[in-house]
């Protein structure tokens, strides 16, 4: 969680700087996703990888752990609903504090890593009902 705050936040590398802060957005789905693959070679495989699937990756935990900590959590829609609440939150701070940009594509993606998160989660317990029955 810290290393995540560090990056969105803090991180000078991804364009945190207290240099020139304008409010910065993308209101357009698809738009910085379809930007990155079209030009994944002039950006460098390290900036699209970061930007496409770190954003997923990033949220893998959340929807795997919510379910693992409570019973109340095991929703896949509960889930969904809460990587978007989160990354909305996340990307809203991040416009109105000026570090960053407020992107849709954002949110896309790290909805998406909570999903991808849970199915995880819901493969791992029904291997581990399978094996080991309802008792654990």
């Amino acid at each position: 969680m810290l290393i995540l705050i560090y990056f969105l936040f803090f991180s000078e590398g991804y364009g945190r700087i207290a240099q020139e802060r304008i409010y910065r957005y993308n209101l357009k789905p698809f738009v910085e996703i379809r930007r990155f693959w079209m030009y994944r070679e002039q950006v460098g495989l390290s900036a699209f990888f970061m930007n496409i699937f770190g954003n997923v990756i990033g949220f893998i935990p959340l929807g795997f752990i919510l379910p693992v900590i409570s019973r109340r959590w095991r929703s896949g829609f509960l889930i969904v609903l809460s990587g978007f609440s989160l990354s909305l939150c996340v990307e809203t701070i991040q416009l109105v504090t000026r570090v960053g940009c407020f992107d849709v594509d954002d949110l896309i993606l790290n909805t998406a890593g909570a999903a991808a998160g849970y199915m995880l989660f819901a493969v791992c317990d029904y291997l581990r009902r399978r094996h080991y029955g309802e008792k654990i």
